[in-house]
């Protein structure tokens, strides 16, 4: 799909309640997480990259740029959504990217034009997804030209909270239903052992 978007996937977490390591790259159906989460997102993009810190030929295997945190410390996924936004400057022709957590393997095939949809009736906002009445503010389609007063606010300010920076700037909330027959939030995420014990269940009753 030749969305104009540039997906980034912000993997660069630390799993500290999996017990560290990378959650993308534990095993889900015949991959891993990480191959779950692309499957759906790259269809819906231009280009894509992994936000992730740490030796980058672990996710060599996946093919695509792996993005250091600009901002040193991990500085939580708004680090990553500047990296992204900074690299897709530079790197690419985009007007905006579209961030997804690379714990969540069933996130909505219809994510990046929903979010555009949006978008394109506030200009210059941020359009976030919601399910169930909860925003999910590492799901958003982000302006190209917003890293200025991101990179402001998470550096000068020294605020790292995605939602703070999202109300700041402004934003559009676009609602995604779950999926009434297996009853599953499209942005169900892998935290603990029994959530991936969960999904490998989940992926085995519902259709992709």
């Amino acid at each position: 799909m030749k969305s104009g978007v540039a997906g980034i996937i912000l993997a660069g977490g630390q799993s500290r309640r999996m017990g560290g390591g990378d959650k993308g790259l534990l095993p889900l159906g015949n991959g891993c997480v990480l191959d779950q989460v692309l499957s759906r997102l790259d269809p819906q993009t231009e280009t894509l990259a992994l936000n992730a810190n740490g030796d980058a030929s672990r996710f060599s295997a996946f093919g695509l740029p792996v993005l250091a945190d600009v901002v040193e410390g991990f500085a939580g996924p708004l680090a990553g959504v500047l990296t992204g936004l900074e690299w897709a400057a530079v790197d690419t022709s985009c007007k905006a990217i579209v961030t997804a957590a690379g714990d969540t393997p069933f996130l909505p095939p219809d994510l990046v034009s929903r979010l555009a949809e949006a978008a394109s009736k506030q200009p210059g906002a941020i359009a976030v997804a919601s399910s169930g009445g909860r925003l999910h503010p590492t799901f958003a389609l982000w302006p190209i030209g917003c890293r200025e007063a991101l990179r402001h606010f998470l550096v000068d300010e020294d605020n790292r909270r995605v939602s703070a920076f999202i109300e700041h700037y402004g934003h559009i909330e676009v609602e995604f239903p779950f999926r009434q027959a297996a009853g599953l939030d499209p942005f169900f995420n892998i935290n603990v052992p029994d959530d991936l014990a969960q999904a490998e269940r989940l992926l085995q009753s519902i259709i992709p």
